[in-house]
């Protein structure tokens, strides 16, 4: 993975920056689509976080994040991560919008995957 603090000077320079790092698990298996000769690879990535309330009791909360990998890291999702893969990602946030069938708006945010590690395949629970 990139030494992240190239990532950041890198994207400082521009005085913007837009960067997700997260460590998690699968929640299921690739979702793969085809656009021509563009792949794309949907993912749901579980990030557990974990404090202590009032009583001292560990809670634990999950947050559930949706990743889009495409070309190459569409083909390497669609062979080696399956639900509880461990995976690290470094992506940048993009949010979209599209009408529903009952002509609502919908808003979505997912992470555009840059970058990707899988740190284990064997089967965890999120």
């Amino acid at each position: 993975m990139e030494n992240l603090n190239n990532h950041f000077e890198t994207n400082h320079q521009l005085n913007v920056v837009n960067s997700v790092m997260l460590t998690g698990f699968v929640g299921a298996d690739a979702i793969i689509k085809n656009f021509g000769n563009q792949k794309l690879a949907r993912i749901n990535l579980a990030v557990n976080e974990f404090h202590k309330n009032a009583s001292g009791e560990t809670i634990k909360k999950t947050n559930w994040f949706n990743l889009a990998l495409w070309n190459s890291f569409a083909d390497i999702a669609a062979k080696e991560i399956k639900k509880g893969s461990k995976i690290t990602i470094i992506g940048k946030l993009q949010t979209g919008s599209y009408e529903a069938k009952d002509g609502s708006t919908r808003y979505t945010t997912n992470i555009h995957v840059t970058e990707l590690k899988i740190a284990s395949t064997e089967t965890n629970v999120a």
